[in-house]
């Protein structure tokens, strides 16, 4: 008996040696360009190639989809997306699928949690900002925008003049030049719903980067480590890819987003006049350089990095508390605060540690 016990055990055992009757998982690394204006990558482990480029070829194709159905800027055939929303403002509802509708839902609802901080409608603002932005993108001094050219726009901001109806699946913009502008919202969103998609079919070990939205599901299946390791950019060397990290964050099953103020600038006497507008002031937030938020969702960590931006540090700090989520601020004299929780995943601060 004690023979037949010791043979089971070596059999299993020897099922269990990486090369003995299974394979061993493998690192793979996949990218693409061309949705959100922003490189998508996708680390992951599989035991075969052609899962790994099954699922990045799926990721690719989702997401090329989100974009067109989330962009106010181009229309596609056979498409109803943002834009189209937009044209019809003050006109008529417009059908649209429920994917769209479902997004809008769940970007209304963020919205409200957020006080106004994080607004849709803003569409009509941040349209001025956009023309300034593409205007003076590489000059060597800028303008900023009228205050009152600011002003009469933000009259055509009210989110309560979005209307949704969830039977007919319409969305009506009730007054003639309202416009929804979801980039604060999009990407997160995109990110968490095609890395479930993606788990769901069995891809269980990898992570999805997608500009500053990163979301990890499960741990690496990787021997030398145990969990994911992220790096958050040093805002002030944002522009040297070999420069040195603020901070790493070694972290599983959560969402790791950034918002700040070296991407997508102009400059004006000198200073950085960034894309993150204040729907209080109508003009860049200026409390930080940047904001790094950790939640489980991608698209409540999407939201809350812009949100957390616009706010000062103490309603920051609060409001991050009653979102269950850790954030690290950059702010404009370089120093750095952080929530309580943030040192559990922080190597820089908060001594975490690999493994």
């Amino acid at each position: 008996m004690k023979k037949r016990l010791l043979f089971l055990v070596c059999c299993a055992l020897f099922l269990l040696l990486p090369g003995c009757g299974s394979q061993r998982y493998e690192r793979y690394r996949g990218e693409f360009y061309g949705t959100f204006d922003t490189v998508v990558t996708i680390v992951g482990y599989v035991q075969k190639e052609r899962d790994f480029d099954r699922y990045l070829q799926y990721t690719q194709e989702r997401f090329q989809y989100f974009h067109q159905l989330f962009d106010r800027y181009e229309s596609y055939d056979g498409v109803t997306n943002i834009k189209t929303i937009n044209d019809n403002a003050g006109v008529a509802p417009v059908e649209v699928s429920d994917d769209l509708f479902e997004f809008l839902q769940c970007c209304i609802e963020w919205c409200e949690k957020s006080h106004g901080q994080v607004n849709i409608a803003l569409g009509p603002v941040l349209e001025i900002w956009h023309d300034y932005r593409e205007q003076f993108e590489n000059a060597s001094e800028g303008a900023l925008p009228p205050e009152e050219e600011l002003a009469q726009a933000n009259l055509l901001t009210d989110l309560q003049k979005v209307q949704l109806d969830s039977e007919a699946k319409t969305v009506f913009l009730t007054e003639k030049g309202m416009s929804l502008d979801v980039g604060a919202l999009a990407k997160g969103y995109t990110t968490e719903k095609v890395g479930k998609e993606l788990f769901d079919m069995g891809f269980d070990s990898f992570c999805i980067s997608s500009g500053g939205n990163i979301r990890t599901f499960s741990a690496p299946a990787d021997a030398d480590r145990s969990k994911w390791n992220i790096s958050i950019m040093n805002p002030n060397t944002a522009e040297d890819p070999n420069a040195e990290p603020i901070d790493f964050l070694y972290l599983n099953d959560l969402s790791v987003v950034t918002s700040g103020d070296y991407q997508r600038y102009y400059l004006v006497n000198g200073k950085k006049v960034h894309h993150i507008i204040d729907p209080a002031t109508l003009y860049p937030a200026d409390y930080y350089q940047s904001v790094t938020v950790i939640v489980e969702d991608s698209g409540e960590a999407d939201l809350l990095s812009t949100w957390l931006f616009t706010l000062p540090l103490e309603e920051a700090k609060k409001a991050a508390q009653e979102a269950g989520a850790e954030a690290l601020w950059v702010l404009q004299d370089d120093t750095v605060a952080y929530t309580d929780g943030y040192l559990a995943y922080s190597k820089n601060y908060g001594g975490a540690a690999l493994n």
